[in-house]
């Protein structure tokens, strides 16, 4: 099993990984809306934090040695199901393959975000 770790993307926030190899598969933990240089949480609006979080998933996945292009599944959690259209209108620009997914509405995410995601990509 291998850990993955880049610059490029935030810092985990808790005692987790961005990522781990392991099976040929990368496992990414969920990405937030945070900005890689100050770990602060940027944007507003649903589309501006999910084109975060999507740069985030990008950058964590290219550590990897893969690309959204090789994800098989993806689990997004929304704090407001009624952003669901807004949030895929900028989803669906970065996974062009439509690999499987899961969407729920959460109560609230960390550091205040309105989205989070994580990926499961083949290598």
């Amino acid at each position: 099993m291998e850990k993955i770790h880049t610059e490029k993307a935030p810092a985990a926030v808790g005692p987790y990984s961005q990522a781990v190899v392991a099976g040929g598969m990368v496992y990414t933990s969920g990405q937030i809306a945070l900005d890689p240089n100050t770990g602060e949480l940027v944007g507003g609006t649903i589309e501006e934090q999910a084109e975060q979080v999507m740069k985030n998933l990008v950058s964590v996945l290219e550590a990897a040695g893969t690309k959204p292009e090789n994800a098989v599944r993806t689990m997004c959690f929304l704090t407001d199901i009624n952003d669901f259209a807004a949030f895929n209108e900028v989803y669906a620009r970065y996974f062009t393959e439509k690999p499987a997914r899961s969407c729920v509405a959460v109560r609230e995410l960390p550091k205040g975000a309105v989205c989070e995601v994580e990926v499961t990509a083949v290598l």
